[in-house]
């Protein structure tokens, strides 16, 4: 945890890492963030280049669902939902109540949501089709030397 006073800052850091238009540019800003805020925070920068393959993953998917895949905003708002509930009614009552409470806000909560973008991408990703940098990779050329071939 950082102090009051270097959050702004870590802030716009970490908004350099995920608003970048490539992979290539979100590591250098992860450079920079634990380069400006390691030697002081080093638990903060941990947290940041430890996993760092794994918070850049969905570089390696279609670029058409990136803002769908770059915020947390459809976890907390699924979730909000049944925490202001639970609260309202001063808790289920049973655990198969609450259950049964969550399930049922979920579902109506559902009819809410906002598709993905580029749905017809879904079944290319599930495939296991490559995508780099949100670009599809369509097969690698073996006659040039390893070189691939963009969609």
């Amino acid at each position: 945890m950082l102090p009051k006073s270097a959050q702004p800052g870590a802030k716009k850091a970490l908004a350099e890492i995920w608003n970048t238009e490539d992979k290539d540019h979100a590591q250098a800003a992860a450079n920079v963030f634990a380069a400006d805020y390691g030697t002081r925070w080093p638990k903060a920068a941990a947290k940041i280049t430890d996993d760092l393959d794994v918070l850049l993953a969905f570089y390696d998917d279609p670029a058409e669902h990136g803002l769908r895949l770059r915020t947390t905003n459809p976890i907390e708002s699924t979730f909000a939902t049944v925490r202001l509930r639970q609260r309202v009614t001063k808790g289920p009552g049973s655990r198969a109540a609450g259950i049964a409470m969550a399930f049922k806000l979920i579902e109506s909560a559902q009819t809410r949501w906002r598709a993905v973008n580029a749905p017809h991408l879904v079944a290319l990703v599930c495939a296991g089709a490559v995508f780099t940098n949100g670009t599809l990779i369509e097969r690698p050329d073996e006659s040039e030397g390893g070189e691939q071939h963009v969609a």
